[in-house]
């Protein structure tokens, strides 16, 4: 029977995004697993704390590992804290582990953490089989951006003259 969900844990709680990874990879797939995680980096994750920055996932041995996520230590923590750069387990079916075991072996793909987030009071992690950009597309990424803000300002200001 499955474990009663209180009010307060309903819903998504976003706790930390990798915004830097949508800029630097183009995204093939995304996967949503859980971690498994101790007592004291639960508590921290509900405090917000987290940095995705220079996380990654790898396959090992037919398990799927989160690797370099900063988790900072809970501050009320005592002797038995987590150190805050361990390898974190994550949860995935094994169909999704052998999808994601193929694309990466083939070359270019890499595990990218894009979000943390708590689903319903269980601490979730999407994960992205993704392929590194080169300069140019880093480039052609930020022209799309300033030609889009440009234009909306365009239509704003336009907008406002009718008024």
């Amino acid at each position: 029977m499955p474990k009663e969900v209180s009010s307060r844990d309903r819903g998504e709680k976003i706790v930390a995004t990798n915004r830097r990874a949508r800029f630097d990879y183009l995204i093939d797939d995304t996967y949503e697993a859980g971690i498994v995680l101790t007592g004291t980096e639960v508590k921290a994750l509900r405090q917000g704390r987290a940095s995705l920055v220079d996380g990654y996932g790898f396959v090992d041995g037919g398990e799927i590992w989160l690797d370099a996520v900063h988790i900072p230590e809970y501050t009320e923590g005592t002797w038995n804290n987590h150190s805050p750069r361990r390898k974190r387990k994550l949860l995935l079916h094994k169909t999704e582990i052998i999808k994601i075991s193929h694309k990466t072996k083939e070359g270019g793909f890499t595990l990218v953490p894009l979000r943390i987030y708590f689903s319903d009071g269980r601490a979730k992690v999407e994960l992205a089989v993704a392929k590194g950009k080169k300069e140019y597309d880093k480039r052609q990424t930020l022209r799309e951006r300033t030609d889009r803000r440009e234009a909306d300002r365009a239509m704003s200001a336009r907008r406002n003259l009718g008024d």
